[in-house]
């Protein structure tokens, strides 16, 4: 990953986080019953996730009481608008942009000495079936402050009220109270602690419960889609939803995606666009196996590719060249079927979400299109960042040297 780093493409919007506010966040998983970290500093996203905690703890969603139940942290405004690196759900970010849209200007005052636990409430307890996922509608988003800030404002200022009355402000004992309470917490009055609960709705999302599911319920008729085996063979047997089921690797899932206008293709498009050429390239490299020349020199230089391509066995050469091939055939006869010249997941991988669509549908719909058939690197980093750092560890160090280039001029 140090590559990654150096250019900065990997989490390079984290927020370093030391000293004082360290203890806070421990204050934070403390009250969302997770315990306390024993690190001195670790680095937060947008949600307050760490993955140096996740590291420690060898869990990735540590954040997470079950999948049914996430939590944020908030301990600094200047998570608002940054990334969620590892996010739980689709809509995670958007429900952090939601928060800092509404509650901005109380956040930045509270954060000043206070730490902020968010209850992400899908009024789920658990999860016991893999279509439970489709309870997700409506999400409560609650708020507490570490320390009970908020409680301890109301006592301050009942604790005025009384001073006021009476006699009381001659009582040593009211006096000791406030005074024991100005310097806890400095003076409350004019502050605004109040967040009250914000609600978000979802429509279509992915989540990682049970595997990875998608879940399109904005469109003909609702359907479910598990990156998970184990967990599709289990919803299958449900007989009491109406929705359409599939797991990712099924064909007849992206004929589907067509017949309901989600996704839609244009060969003769694709050909010309800068994606086709990535993924071509994507397929060349992957065939290419001890070359003389670096395979970043051969993507980029012209007379190189050809050298290579002519190089590699005839069935490599078919795959890398397939599309070209098929639309020169077509010219001459409209007998050739896509599927007698192209694999599919060749084919997939020139798919793309409908036009209609709006733009965060489209979002997931390229999420789950790269996850289907991952041949372009550039998609695979905007769309599924996990992912791509999971494939690039796989690619040839000439290979990744391309995309990072190639990646670091489009960001």
């Amino acid at each position: 990953m140090k590559k990654l780093i150096a250019a900065n493409l990997y989490r390079s919007e984290l927020l370093p986080i030391s000293g004082k506010l360290v203890e806070r966040y421990n204050q934070c998983l403390t009250l969302l019953g997770f315990g306390p970290t024993k690190l001195k500093t670790f680095s937060i996203d947008g949600i307050g996730w760490s993955p140096e905690i996740a590291e420690k703890r060898k869990n990735p969603h540590y954040l997470n009481s079950g999948d049914a139940n996430p939590h944020a942290i908030i301990i600094t405004p200047r998570q608002k608008n940054k990334p969620v690196y590892v996010p739980f759900h689709s809509f995670d970010r958007d429900i952090m942009k939601q928060v800092f849209r509404i509650h901005g200007e109380k956040i930045s005052d509270i954060t000043r000495d206070c730490a902020i636990c968010v209850d992400l409430d899908q009024y789920i307890d658990a999860f016991y079936e893999p279509l439970d996922v489709l309870k997700y509608t409506n999400i409560n988003i609650g708020f507490r402050l570490v320390n009970d800030l908020d409680k301890a404002q109301q006592k301050q200022l009942e604790l005025i009220e009384t001073f006021k009355q009476g006699n009381n402000f001659i009582d040593e004992n009211v006096h000791i109270q406030l005074l024991g309470m100005a310097k806890k917490y400095g003076d409350l009055r004019d502050r605004d602690l109040n967040l009250h609960e914000l609600q978000f709705t979802t429509d279509s999302f992915y989540t990682r419960a049970f595997g990875g599911v998608y879940v399109l319920r904005d469109f003909i008729s609702p359907i479910v889609v598990f990156e998970d085996e184990k967990w599709y063979k289990e919803a299958i047997k449900d007989t009491m939803h109406d929705v359409l089921i599939y797991h990712i690797k099924q064909p007849e899932l992206i004929e589907k995606l067509r017949d309901h206008v989600i996704v839609t293709y244009d060969l003769e498009d694709a050909v010309k666009t800068e994606r086709y050429e990535r993924i071509k390239k994507y397929i060349f490299a992957s065939t290419l196996k001890n070359t003389n020349n670096p395979i970043k020199d051969i993507l980029e230089d012209n007379i190189l590719f050809k050298s290579y391509l002519n190089k590699v066995d005839i069935d490599a050469r078919k795959r890398v060249m397939c599309v070209e091939r098929y639309l020169e055939k077509l010219e001459i006869s409209n007998q050739y079927k896509i599927s007698d010249m192209i694999d599919d997941d060749v084919f997939i991988s020139l798919h793309e979400p409908h036009s209609s669509l709006m733009a965060k549908h489209q979002d997931l719909i390229w999420k789950l299109l790269v996850n289907i058939a991952p041949f372009d690197p550039l998609h695979l980093y905007w769309y599924d960042k996990e992912g791509f750092y999971k494939t690039y560890q796989t690619w040839d160090d000439s290979y990744k040297d391309w995309v990072i280039d190639y990646i670091s001029n489009k960001v």
